[in-house]
């Protein structure tokens, strides 16, 4: 594909990151722009892994429904099955299905439909101290049901935290282990890691907001279920293919994970992916300070674009773009 075109838009924006688009396996279009870190002038380059923030909300969907596959869980299992008397506040009734749905009605931790700009967003504790899914129970407590379970859609950050927090009692694997060993690994996504923000290694991008201010005071430590996990274009391409044909969870589980739940604004939302509201069209998507990113993939076709960026609102106009193709 012509290129010039995103190269333009991505100076006009003044864009930070990557953009990648393949067919069929083969890469038609892949470039980096701005830099990973800018007090040392360091290049973003095709290989810089970059945050995600709620894009990883898809990698711990297939967690949870590897281990439905397993036996370990059902959709039909009860959050306070696994909880105990952790989190009181989360109705008896609400189930993983609900979780994965965005239909659960559990109040949020981070309700995105009362905050304002994502910059000014602070935790409620120290973000050192959420370095483990357990340590999350912090955050995730206190805040009363929305709604009754099942009623309607409303997308919720804490509710896949919670799903983090089953995945890792059933199993009695760390989280962030198991996304790794069911996700990642039979993925191909070498690049995919939840890295602490306090250390990150060579090869990563630092967050910026739009002052100039790296995002780590804004963020968890360390991501967890509903968002943080760190990725390259490339491993995205791995990923859809590695979906669509059976290699993390079944076809049929795909298939599942991908059918219309609910309409949720200009778009449908399935068991942990966003979906076009008309087309055959899956998508997975993040923002958060110093975040942005949008993954598209059409199965049929086998056309995929990802849009990563190291600012707030980088990733969307190109997007934009390249949905408009």
């Amino acid at each position: 594909m012509d290129g010039s075109a995103i190269d333009a838009l991505a100076a006009e924006t003044g864009f930070s990151g990557v953009v990648s688009v393949s067919r069929g396996g083969s890469v038609e279009f892949a470039k980096a722009y701005g830099l990973a870190h800018r007090g040392f002038d360091i290049p973003n380059e095709l290989d810089t892994r970059f945050a995600i923030a709620s894009g990883t909300k898809g990698l711990t969907a297939l967690t949870v429904v590897s281990l439905i596959e397993s036996g370990d869980l059902s959709l039909s299992t009860t959050a306070r099955s696994v909880l105990g008397e952790d989190l009181p506040l989360i109705d008896s009734r609400v189930t993983v299905e609900h979780l994965l749905s965005h239909r659960s009605g559990i109040g949020d931790y981070f309700d995105e439909e009362s905050t304002g700009d994502i910059s000014d967003y602070a935790l409620p504790v120290p973000v050192h101290e959420l370095a483990t899914t357990e340590q999350f129970l912090a955050v995730l407590d206190g805040h009363p049901t929305k709604f009754p379970p099942d009623s309607r859609f409303s997308y919720c950050n804490g509710g896949f935290v919670v799903l983090a927090l089953i995945a890792e009692r059933v199993s009695g694997v760390p989280f962030h282990d198991l996304v790794r060993a069911r996700v990642c690994a039979p993925a191909g996504m070498h690049d995919t890691e939840f890295l602490r923000s306090d250390a990150l290694p060579s090869r990563t991008a630092l967050g910026y907001l739009p002052d100039s201010r790296t995002n780590v005071f804004h963020l968890p430590v360390r991501g967890n279920g509903d968002g943080g996990i760190y990725t390259t274009a490339a491993d995205f391409n791995s990923f859809w293919p590695a979906l669509f044909t059976g290699r993390i969870v079944s076809r049929s589980w795909a298939d599942e994970m991908t059918r219309p739940r609910s309409d949720a604004g200009s778009m449908r939302y399935g068991l942990g992916f966003w979906l076009h509201a008309s087309r055959d069209v899956v998508m997975l998507e993040g923002y958060d300070a110093g975040v942005s990113f949008r993954s598209v993939h059409a199965p049929h076709t086998r056309l995929t674009h990802t849009v990563i960026s190291n600012s707030s609102d980088g990733a969307w106009p190109i997007t934009r773009h390249l949905d408009a193709l």
